[in-house]
């Protein structure tokens, strides 16, 4: 009991909160489900009658909760239990009565609760796409009808519903059947019939549906379900259908015209009119549907909207090619326009484009006077001295026409009207910029294309919103491009393409006009003066870096794929390469471009070729970057130059770590490179790491002499001064003299010269002993060297004994006469070696 009280309790509480609209319908469908599981739980063996009608309101109102939410799969079961629970109180209802009368009272009864359960079980059956049990369910439903007659309209509406919806999903044979049946049930009793209104719609949407069925097969049904329904309500609707289907079956017309009249007297409005007279004439009925236009008039003569009529009629003309007579109509119209009989706005503006669109036909024609005769019309609508937005829109496409019949003149008076009207398009200045190229007016050409520009970035807040989208700005800066090379304007073309790779969204199209951009600009830099380059090399790099900016952009954008990506990069990073090359005079420019190059390279895959271009931009940049900064240029400078060349050295030595790996290049003197201008990168910008490198160059035993007396050279160049680190290349590439199988007298002079230099400073007379000994060891090493050789330079050799002479001296000259004397005597044992000069210094 307890079970059944809360089952009912949750149902009431269901319809209170549903009719309040706290639940929506699939949780009123959960909800009622619920309670009506619970009450056939608790029913027992003999439930009582209460009982039993409970079960069937709540299990029929379960099932078609289900249908009503889409589920119909659901309600199956409600609605079998529903049935089943009838035929429970019928038999307890059956087993109390004591006679036949008692019967037939129970049996009505029954019979209300069992016609909706069959109705809706058509429902679900239908909803899951069994036509034929629908079918039985429906008819079972049909033959009650005797007995309940006031179902009829229901039964009948239901029908009609099921007509629908498999006409919607074009299932004609299934839709004639439930129109046909709709209607045959709503004739079943006229005083609880649908209606004569609700009738004809049926048969209309019937006639609808054989119509679009097979016209040709079903015709006959077609017509007569459309004259059926017209006798049962007239309705244009049917009037329209009707003379559809006769169009459609090939009818005389003569048959139209008898359709025509059956309508006549029908209140129609006048777009009803104009589109039967439009479907005659759009079905080759000239003859019928010009007169049924000619009659309209007559039944709407009081209405503002007849131009209506007269703008059909002259669609229709130009249609059928019949051009001098809408053009007779259109002249008619423009007179009417001037003695008080104007079209409404809306008129005005559909006739307005019917004259563009004939006018615009013509232009692609190419019959350009002909294009003007129709835009003529149209201005001919406008008073002087008007200010509209579409007059200038007119303006500019008479100003087209007459550029292509070269009437400039004309074409300039038409654009300056156009300004008048909207000076603010870009449009406008299209046109502006067309006449000025074709005039070969550059300075004026050059003015409109900075003017389109600027209305590409910012886009006028009164321009025609439908023709001016995101791209109109960059459609039409490219076209101005295309014109201006077409007319060897390169000048005004390279403005024009500057602006269009600032607002192209587009990235194909971008690289297509800085690539063009590129190729113009190069041309124009190589036929110009040495003075008047850089400007133009700097839009050169300016274009390249717009490229590689966008080609690290587009790597989110779907449509550009790595191809393309690819594709772009090598063709912008050999530009770059070929430019750093050729702009050699320049340092700074071939630095940039170099950086560029390998900058664009990354975006290419690492190959071996590309690493070896990568290397070599970098160390060319790094080499330029050291010699800018060798220079007579500022510290601070300085210091900026040799700090980028470190940068480019530190990203090229793991360029070099990845190519190694891909080949031999035991041969290659990057290594040598990389060391040298790394140490004077960090010596001149006075690096405490420069020592920790040279720890490991000293280890290296491949390291040639040559490197080790550019490591002195530069250990000592201005602004670095590293004399320990001088000193110690130079003995260390003294030893590497030393140990060739036959010493090269010259190079081992100049090396030993430096070192005794840097060893034994001019001037200075207060020496440490250990710095003179191994000052002497290095001059016992010439005298060995020279005493082997002839090759040895005599001017060396004289300035061997001159400097050994000289410390002598100086050491005489502070009391130190022991090492005066060795060191003059030191002396005097070069002078034997020389040659012609000996004689000189005896």
């Amino acid at each position: 009991i307890q079970v059944e009280e809360s089952a009912i309790s949750l149902w009431n509480w269901t319809v209170t909160k549903h009719t309040g609209a706290v639940i929506n319908d699939e949780q009123r469908a959960k909800l009622r489900f619920v309670a009506c599981r619970l009450i056939f739980l608790c029913e027992g063996s003999d439930p009582p009658e209460g009982t039993i009608r409970r079960q069937i309101l709540m299990s029929m109102k379960t099932g078609k909760g289900w249908i009503d939410i889409g589920k119909a799969g659901l309600a199956d079961g409600f609605l079998e239990n529903a049935m089943s629970s009838i035929e429970k109180l019928y038999a307890k209802l059956r087993k109390g009565s004591e006679g036949e009368a008692d019967i037939q009272v129970h049996r009505a009864d029954v019979e209300k609760s069992l016609f909706k359960v069959l109705s809706y079980q058509a429902e679900s059956v239908f909803a899951q796409g069994d036509f034929q049990k629908a079918v039985m369910c429906v008819q079972r439903c049909k033959d009650m009808l005797m007995k309940l007659p006031k179902e009829t309209c229901y039964l009948s509406i239901l029908c009609y519903n099921f007509g629908v919806e498999t006409y919607e999903r074009k299932r004609y044979e299934q839709s004639s059947f439930w129109l046909s049946q709709s209607y045959d049930i709503g004739k079943m009793d006229m005083k609880y019939s649908v209606g004569k209104e609700m009738q004809a719609k049926v048969l209309r949407l019937l006639a609808t549906t054989y119509f679009e069925w097979d016209c040709s097969l079903y015709l006959d049904k077609a017509l007569k379900a459309i004259s059926l329904a017209n006798q049962e309500n007239l309705h244009p609707a049917g009037f329209f259908l009707k003379v559809k289907i006769l169009l459609k079956s090939g009818a005389s017309d003569e048959d139209i015209n008898s359709a025509l009249a059956e309508f006549m007297h029908l209140e129609m409005s006048l777009d009803f009119c104009l589109n039967t007279a439009k479907l005659l004439l759009e079905n080759g009925r000239e003859s019928v549907g010009f007169d049924f236009l000619k009659s309209v008039p007559e039944r709407f003569e009081s209405s503002p909207d007849l131009g209506k009529i007269t703008l059909l009629h002259i669609e229709f003309l130009l249609q059928n090619k019949r051009e001098l007579l809408a053009k007779q109509k259109i002249e008619e119209v423009i007179i009417g326009h001037y003695t008080g009989k104007q079209l409404l706005p809306e008129a005005l503006n559909q006739l307005h484009v019917i004259l563009w669109d004939r006018a615009a036909k013509h232009y692609e024609e190419k019959r350009y006077s002909e294009a003007l005769h129709w835009y003529n019309y149209s201005v001919s609508f406008y008073t002087p001295g008007q200010i509209d937005q579409n007059l200038a829109k007119l303006q500019r496409n008479m100003a087209s026409c007459y550029l292509h019949l070269k009437q400039f003149d004309k074409a300039k008076e038409a654009v300056k009207q156009a300004e008048r009207c909207d000076p603010s398009s870009i449009f406008t200045k299209f046109s502006v910029y067309k006449i000025a190229v074709m005039e070969n007016d550059t300075d004026k050409a050059m003015e409109a294309v900075i003017e389109m520009g600027k209305l590409a970035e910012k886009p006028s807040e009164h321009e025609d919103k439908l023709r001016v989208d995101k791209n109109t700005g960059s459609n039409l800066l490219s076209l101005a491009a295309q014109i201006a090379l077409e007319n060897d304007q390169q000048i005004v073309a390279i403005k024009a393409l500057e602006y269009l790779s600032e607002h192209l969204q587009d990235c194909r199209q971008l690289f297509a006009a800085l690539k063009c951009l590129v190729r113009l600009m190069l041309s124009k830099v190589m036929a110009e003066n040495a003075e008047k380059r850089d400007e133009d090399i700097n839009s050169i790099l300016t274009y390249l870096n717009l490229a590689h900016k966008r080609l690290a952009e587009s790597v989110t954008e779907e449509e550009f794929t790595g191809d393309m990506r690819i594709f772009e990069a090598h063709w912008f990073r050999k530009v770059a390469w070929n430019l750093a090359v050729q702009f050699k005079d320049s340092p700074g420019k071939m630095r940039d471009f170099f950086v560029l190059s390998f900058k664009l390279s990354q975006f290419c895959p690492s190959d071996k070729a590309v690493l070896i271009a990568q290397k070599t931009c970098l160390l060319m940049a790094a080499a330029v970057d050291l010699e800018m900064g060798r220079q007579q240029v500022t510290p601070s400078e300085q210091m900026e130059l040799f700090s980028q060349a470190l940068q480019h050295l530190q990203t090229c030595k793991e360029i070099w770590k990845v190519l190694k790996l891909t080949g031999d290049f035991a041969k290659d003197p990057t290594d040598t490179l990389l060391l040298l201008y790394e140490f004077e990168a960090r010596s001149k910008l006075n690096d405490p790491t420069l020592h920790n490198l040279m720890e490991s160059v000293w280890e290296q035993p491949q390291i040639e002499i040559k490197t080790l007396e550019i490591i002195a050279s530069l250990a000592m160049e201005s602004p670095a001064r590293y004399p320990v680190l001088c000193k110690k290349a130079l003995k260390s590439a003294l030893n590497l003299h030393r140990k060739q199988a036959v010493i090269d007298a010259v190079k081992f002079s100049k090396c030993l010269h430096s070192l005794i230099n840097i060893s034994l400073p001019t001037g200075l007379t207060d020496l440490d002993t250990c710095v003179l000994q191994e000052v002497w060891d290095y001059f016992e090493d010439a005298l060995s060297v020279v005493s082997s050789t002839d090759a040895y330079p005599e001017m060396e050799i004289l300035w061997l004994m001159t400097r050994a002479w000289n410390t002598g001296i100086f050491q005489y000259t502070v009391g130190k006469y022991k090492e005066a004397e060795q060191w003059c005597g030191l002396g005097m044992r070069f002078l034997n070696h020389l040659g012609s000069l000996k004689k000189s210094y005896e």
